[in-house]
């Protein structure tokens, strides 16, 4: 167990986040202020950037006093051979640092920074100044395992949340409400991902929302700034489709921002996406999800809600996503609305 007094500073270590694993975390990161209620918190993302410096930044003011990214931790093994890169870090020291990964070079390199109480679950909690209890097992999912390191860190108990739940601004409801009015069903159609190998086909998502339109439904696409090429084709295939994020007034008011993808799902009777960042948005809306699986993994990643059906390529012939038949989605989108 820690000591019982608590720390006045805590430095969190991350590899980066990306919007889908900043809402993951987030369970995390309210956990973390109310364990340590008075302590300065800070967030370091050792390779890469952070989304709670950027698109969730609002999700994590109150809960985060700090993120400093590109911290040149966990880049590469060879950065055992250096000192600590100069910056944010020089000369600091911590009460506790919390170690999210089970890199153990990664450890290492960040066991240099000074800090008192140390938390890692490298190489079995190797380096870690308090170990979980004999014969504990890792969790599956990245929301628990997070919240166990949190259970260690602080002595305190943290249940995994089936939903999260958060407060959006009246602008953005409004501006959803406007963008889909009271009325139609709406079905949500997120077609990007972070790469091709997450991706069904597009030609798959035309045809699909072109059998959900037959069927007097609205498919609403929401298209990132990845997607934008697109536009014109599923425009052509599908003309009852809407795509909101490309209004101009919300390009203007809002660009692609997340909380407004949020509130924009809660108008859909439910959606379809691929494993990304838009599909764990669609989770927060609380609307029935269908999300769709090839190479990755459904138990680390899931989405938190209670509303979810997976489909996954590998129960129709292999991982590739095209593996996954239109009509297998349509049923799972059906049987979402039951």
């Amino acid at each position: 167990m820690m000591p019982d007094q608590s720390p006045n500073n805590v430095l969190v270590y991350v590899g980066f986040d990306r919007i889908g694993d900043g809402l993951l975390k987030l369970p995390f990161v309210r956990g973390l202020r109310m364990a340590f209620p008075e302590a300065r918190i800070t967030w370091l993302a050792g390779k890469e950037d952070s989304v709670y410096a950027g698109v969730l930044a609002d999700l994590a003011e109150g809960q985060i006093d700090e993120v400093i990214e590109y911290a040149g931790i966990g880049v590469g093994p060879s950065e055992l051979l250096r000192r600590l890169p100069k910056g944010p870090l020089s000369g600091r020291y911590f009460d506790l640092i919390i170690d999210t990964q089970r890199t153990l070079w990664t450890s290492l390199s960040l066991w240099r920074v000074r800090h008192g109480a140390f938390i890692s679950p490298a190489a079995r909690f190797l380096l870690s100044s308090t170990k979980p209890e004999q014969g504990y097992r890792f969790p599956k999912t990245m929301q628990r395992q997070l919240l166990d390191l949190l259970e260690l860190a602080s002595g305190k108990g943290f249940a995994s949340p089936d939903r999260l739940q958060i407060d959006l601004s009246p602008n953005l409801t409004d501006t959803a409400a406007r963008l889909l009015p009271d009325g139609p069903s709406y079905i949500g159609v997120a077609p990007g991902s972070g790469g091709p190998p997450k991706c069904w086909p597009l030609d798959n998502f035309i045809s699909m929302a072109q059998r959900q339109a037959a069927k007097g439904r609205v498919p609403v696409f929401l298209l990132g700034p990845k997607e934008d090429g697109w536009l014109d084709q599923i425009k052509t295939a599908v003309p009852e489709a809407l795509f909101p994020l490309q209004d101009d007034g919300v390009q203007a008011a809002f660009g692609y921002s997340p909380m407004l993808t949020i509130a924009i799902s809660k108008r859909f009777q439910a959606a379809v996406s691929n494993d990304s960042g838009t599909g764990h948005m669609l989770a927060v809306g609380a609307k029935p999800v269908v999300i769709l699986y090839g190479v990755t993994a459904p138990k680390k990643f899931r989405p938190m809600t209670d509303r979810l059906t997976i489909v996954r390529a590998q129960g129709f012939g292999g991982p590739e996503m095209h593996n996954i038949p239109i009509d297998a989605v349509e049923d799972a989108l059906e049987r979402a609305f039951v």
